[in-house]
């Protein structure tokens, strides 16, 4: 029963934190430790999680994704003018998950994931996301332009290290650029859906080669947990948060980003 219980905490706080800007895989890498579990020996279970809170975006954003694809074929197939917006919107999504992508792939097994890092991360991510709160009262865009999208691609490729929040990192990016919350929250949540299949495919692989026990109640729970809460959180943070919110967002990595601190050190 405790076994089931840890599973189902560590859902829920994928759940949560890969949608709210205070990084998932950092707070995985502190409940962790909390727990005494070995992430390297969870390669499963990050799967399966990651995937409740995939499918959670996907089911949450399924309109605009059939719109894009929609609008996509009609340009490329049937040449319809009015549907360019879309391409270039797809267009630009892939510009922006590139960097990731790249980085991802050269430096993935390099990563320290000690809770030392993940403090000093998680700061990083307290950081911006307290400038971007500085800056809130500016005039905002209304579009994102080619160049944006490479920014934030820019921006969100060092979301691979532990602690560095990818919603958070991406948020800002835009934020800077000032594009307005909203359109950089579908901007950030779309890429992270289009980065998340190959990453998923590449998942199963590393899956099928792992000599893991599954703890096959825990996990399922887990999954459920993940999907539910990243449902529940997507539509809060879509709905209610705006820009001068962010610094609460901001505190709280500071203070667990100073607690994985000092739990390495003591």
């Amino acid at each position: 029963m405790l076994e089931i219980i840890k599973y189902i905490i560590l859902g829920i706080i994928q759940g949560i934190t890969e949608i709210f800007p205070v990084s998932s895989s950092g707070h995985l890498t502190l409940f962790s430790h909390l727990f005494n579990i070995d992430l390297s020996n969870l390669t499963i279970f990050l799967m399966i999680t990651n995937t409740g809170s995939f499918l959670a975006l996907l089911l949450f954003f399924r309109k605009d994704i059939k719109d894009l694809i929609v609008g996509t074929f009609k340009f490329l197939f049937k040449k319809e003018e009015n549907y360019k917006p879309d391409f270039e919107y797809v267009v630009k999504l892939i510009i922006a998950v590139i960097p990731i992508g790249i980085f991802g792939l050269l430096f993935k097994d390099m990563l320290p994931e000690d809770l030392l890092s993940v403090g000093f991360a998680l700061i990083v991510t307290s950081i911006l996301l307290f400038y971007v709160y500085i800056v809130r009262d500016i005039e905002w865009k209304k579009d994102i332009s080619w160049k944006n999208a490479l920014i934030i691609g820019s921006f969100q490729m060092f979301a691979i290290f532990p602690g560095i929040s990818r919603s958070g990192i991406t948020m800002s990016g835009g934020l800077i650029q000032k594009i307005e919350l909203k359109k950089v929250l579908k901007f950030s949540f779309l890429s992270y859906i289009m980065v998340s299949v190959p990453v998923m495919l590449l998942g199963f692989y590393e899956a099928l080669n792992a000599s893991e026990s599954i703890h096959v109640v825990g996990y399922s729970l887990a999954f459920v947990m993940s999907f539910v809460f990243s449902l529940i959180s997507v539509r809060i943070l879509y709905k209610y948060v705006k820009v001068k919110n962010l610094i609460y967002f901001a505190i709280y990595c500071l203070i667990v980003g100073g607690i994985s601190l000092i739990l390495h050190f003591i």
